[in-house]
């Protein structure tokens, strides 16, 4: 299914954004936007992708956005829960690969809460 989603991102946008930045990309990496109100540009390994969390972000990122964009596939989802899927992906955690989105979000948020927690103690 992501797969086909992200064939379908690709082929809906815009096909001349080309910039001189977008030509020192590596082969097997695209540029992706997340977030939604503040987007950031990441460059990605286009291999993630095929993971059914990226499939997942992707479906909402269509719900939100639609199929079109501008220059990079843009991801519906906070900046700092995409850096905590791309942490969890480049790890070796088997854990991973059979996670849902609902679970990626209950881990990113319970080490969030965690932090904070870390950061009151040591004010206190």
């Amino acid at each position: 299914m992501a797969r086909g989603l992200v064939k379908k991102l690709l082929l809906c946008g815009p096909k001349s954004f080309s910039t001189a930045d977008d030509n020192n990309l590596e082969h097997g990496h695209i540029w992706v936007r997340v977030g939604v109100e503040e987007p950031q540009r990441f460059r990605l390994d286009a291999h993630f992708l095929s993971h059914p969390l990226f499939g997942d972000l992707l479906q909402l990122s269509v719900e939100e956005f639609g199929y079109s964009y501008g220059g990079a596939l843009r991801i519906a989802c906070e900046t700092e829960l995409f850096l905590h899927l791309l942490r969890l992906l480049r790890s070796s955690s088997a854990s991973v690969h059979y996670m849902k989105l609902q679970n990626l979000r209950e881990s990113f948020y319970a080490r969030k809460l965690s932090s904070w927690s870390t950061i009151e103690n040591r004010c206190s």
